[in-house]
């Protein structure tokens, strides 16, 4: 049931994003806010299903909350993004804020984290692997137990390190297509918008290094909050897989052909390929070997596969 509503949300999603190059104005604009929406709805209706209310909870007031909170304080402040303000084409606003902003913090931040949690030892796969490695030792004998739990705890601290850096470049480095996109329509502009990087006037390098410290410090929240059960991932995820590698793979391609945005295309392949490309190359190596225990459970059949 789980993977059956979260599919069905993402290909509304995609639906609506294809529909994204072939508007403009108030269309485009009131599309904008139906997918942000979407994108919501999405993640923590997955989050709800699959892990139960305390993580949806904890997802929503580290991103929706703390979204809103730092946008707040951003507008008012000018920190930590730089000085900007939003037009009022993306609907409401509270604090100077449209509502439908922290939304969108919290549409990508967790499939980032599903993300960082695949590629650091997160999968169904290796912890039920790790387990029965661990019945088999505990058979041999547990003299040695001891001093690998020393070494277990400093992997794991290494683990969860690794797992943040990459759940915050995995969302962060998301702006690098956003913001561009955004300012090109108007919906916010930069009162100071240097220095900016090569290629994406308009937006100050402030911009993403703020979203890099936002990122962090939601990242690094989200698990003690959310409990054990955001420390492993399984078959249930994969649509916030896909919606992870749908978003990298069709930003690149709208930014680059359809949006007239070659720049943030290169910056934002750059940038979240060091979250999207080592996930997908897992994912085909996974997938290659299911292929392969598959071909070895086969049954065997004398005289046909002798010949091959």
């Amino acid at each position: 049931m789980t993977r059956r509503i979260s599919w069905t949300l993402l290909v509304v999603l995609v639906l609506a994003q294809i529909c994204y190059p072939l508007t403009t104005g108030a269309t485009r604009a009131g599309l904008t806010v139906a997918t942000v929406v979407l994108g919501w709805l999405l993640s923590v209706g997955h989050a709800l299903l699959s892990r139960g209310p305390r993580v949806a909870a904890a997802l929503v007031a580290v991103a929706t909350g703390g979204g809103f909170a730092i946008e707040a304080i951003g507008v008012a402040t000018g920190v930590p993004f730089g000085s900007y303000d939003y037009s009022g084409e993306l609907g409401p606003k509270l604090a100077g804020v449209p509502l439908i902003i922290p939304l969108a913090w919290t549409w990508m931040a967790w499939p980032a984290w599903l993300a960082a949690v695949r590629l650091t030892g997160g999968g169904a796969g290796a912890a039920g692997g790790r387990a029965t490695a661990g019945g088999r030792a505990a058979a041999s004998g547990r003299a040695a137990a001891s001093g690998r739990a020393t070494a277990g705890s400093g992997a794991t601290a290494g683990r969860w390190v690794g797992r943040i850096a990459l759940a915050t470049v995995g969302l962060a480095a998301w702006d690098l297509f956003l913001d561009p996109q955004m300012v090109a329509e108007g919906y916010w502009v930069w009162r100071d918008a240097t220095p900016a990087l090569p290629g994406l006037p308009g937006i100050p390098v402030s911009n993403y290094l703020g979203w890099l410290l936002f990122a962090v410090l939601m990242m690094s929240a989200l698990r003690p909050l959310a409990g054990p059960a955001a420390e492993h991932t399984d078959r249930r995820d994969h649509p916030m897989v896909a919606l992870y590698l749908w978003t990298y793979f069709s930003s690149i391609l709208a930014h680059a052909v359809f949006l007239d945005l070659p720049a943030s295309a290169l910056w934002g392949a750059a940038g979240m390929a060091v979250t999207a490309v080592p996930l997908t190359v897992t994912l085909l190596r996974a997938r290659r070997g299911r292929d392969l225990v598959s071909d070895d459970h086969q049954p065997h059949r004398p005289g046909v596969d002798a010949t091959r």
